[in-house]
């Protein structure tokens, strides 16, 4: 049994939708209805903008020790409700029950991390020109944010947000995805039993175009932070520009992976393989451009696809299960056209590259050898369990290929030799770069892009300060 129920969250009441509208949420491993999702109006938006201005002006008159106080309190909360909320997220988003707990971890370390982290936000003195006169700069929290959260990682996206906004001093609208609305309504009861007020933090849900680009046109928010694709990045971008919010933008990715000849291959393979899959995919850092050096490509392509097809595929909530489904049908058919087309250009499916059984979203993970430059899947970020592999010989080449496209915002570098690793790193065109390993998101590491991968960075000191502004006074 599904153990939440789905309300939108305003000035510190839950409650549903004011005109009744809602919709169906579905669990892509059986397709079983779990929940009833409540749409907002836009009465009821109005009421969260009103509800966040009042929030933000209780929120920052706070001190930074009274705010760590709650949130540290959210945190410890989060953690003894792991278990919970975790199977909550497997429900909805389908990933497998370890991940899941894992990411409900990230979000109560998080939580503590912008908690601390909001004590020191600090400020400068500089000395003056004149004699008697001080001046002094100050960090103070930008206004009342709203934020948009994807479904892919239903409680980091959303921690990234609500901790970096409240660890700041800001109030928050957040909007999750309404197919994994769980995971967020089970965080936020979290800050409101840890005694945040009223009016800090609301979750609202609808029709995304209409609720996003309802609360972008208020003047009352200062801030869009936005996890999602670069199209609607863009969009929402143009919209903020009419009031000049700023923008931290998290946007699509299409990492490259090179493995040079020197590679440990066995360590590799073990990496690549559980990172390319995990989400079945559906990961935006996720590896899902292989440029493999032409003398070690036949054993990488033997030892990707002997561990691929030794993963359990199956309902996210077996502890035995490795690889659970999709999100939605469109996710399987595009899935389905990607790999039509590599094959239609030349490419090999190795193991995978068609659908599992007749419930569930389920693809099986899928290896492509020798797939062209030409295919769409080089081009288009899969979002999906698909490993499109081709060959290298050249620095110079490799490098152009990998950094070819509009995106740049996680690339992967294998090698034993740590010249060429940073020769590498340099030469990449990425927010984030990893060398023999593929951990780049901790809360306190900056996470984020480059091109048309977005800008501005979550966690790290980078993820607070995305939400303070700067005010300089001088004094006589």
């Amino acid at each position: 049994m599904y153990p939440e129920t789905i309300e939108l969250l305003i000035d510190g009441v839950w409650c549903q939708g004011s005109d009744g509208k809602s919709e169906t949420l579905i669990n892509p491993a059986t397709e079983e209805a779990l929940a009833i999702v409540p749409h907002a109006t836009e009465a009821d938006l109005d009421h969260a903008l009103a509800a966040s201005a009042k929030g933000f002006k209780l929120w920052k008159a706070m001190t930074a020790m009274q705010r760590w106080a709650i949130m540290d309190k959210a945190a410890d909360l989060i953690e003894q409700r792991k278990d919970t909320i975790a199977r909550i997220l497997t429900m909805e988003n389908g990933k497998a029950l370890a991940e899941a707990t894992g990411e409900v971890q990230f979000a109560a370390d998080a939580t503590r991390w912008y908690a601390e982290e909001g004590k020191r936000a600090y400020g400068r003195i500089v000395p003056a020109r004149l004699p008697g006169v001080r001046q002094m700069v100050f960090k103070e929290p930008v206004g009342p944010v709203i934020a948009f959260a994807a479904w892919n990682f239903p409680a980091s996206n959303v921690i990234r947000k609500i901790a970096g906004a409240l660890g700041a001093g800001c109030s928050i609208i957040l909007k999750p995805a309404e197919e994994t609305p769980g995971t967020a309504v089970a965080i936020a009861r979290c800050f409101q039993d840890a005694g945040l007020p009223a009016g800090v933090l609301n979750i609202v849900f609808g029709e995304p175009a209409k609720v996003s680009s309802y609360l972008v046109a208020s003047p009352i928010p200062k801030k869009v932070s936005l996890t999602g694709s670069t199209a609607v990045g863009k969009l929402l971008q143009k919209q903020a520009a009419d009031t000049l919010k700023r923008c931290t933008m998290e946007l699509g990715g299409h990492a490259p992976v090179i493995v040079y000849e020197d590679a440990d291959l066995e360590k590799t393979l073990d990496t690549v393989v559980t990172f390319k899959f995990r989400n079945a995919g559906q990961v935006c850092t996720s590896p899902t451009r292989f440029y493999v050096h032409q003398a070690i490509y036949d054993r990488f392509i033997d030892g990707f696809a002997s561990r691929t097809e030794k993963l359990k595929i199956g309902n996210g909530l077996d502890a035995s299960v490795q690889m659970g489904p999709m999100i939605a049908p469109r996710r399987l058919d595009a899935m389905d056209a990607l790999v039509s087309d590599a094959t239609t250009k030349g490419a090999t499916v190795v193991t995978g590259g068609k659908r599992i059984g007749n419930k569930g979203y389920f693809f099986a993970p899928t290896l492509l050898r020798d797939v062209p430059d030409t295919a769409r899947i080089m081009s288009e970020e899969p979002f999906g369990p698909i490993a499109p592999t081709t060959t290298f010989s050249n620095f110079d080449d490799m490098i152009e290929r990998a950094n070819s496209l509009r995106y740049g915002l996680a690339s992967f570098v294998f090698t034993r030799n740590l010249s060429l690793a940073q020769k590498t790193e340099m030469a990449l065109e990425a927010g984030m770069v990893g060398v023999n390993h593929m951990m780049v998101s901790t809360p306190e590491t900056p996470f984020g892009g480059v091109n048309e991968s977005g800008y501005g960075s979550e966690s790290g000191i980078e993820g607070l300060d995305a939400y303070l502004r700067t005010k300089f006074v001088t004094e006589m």
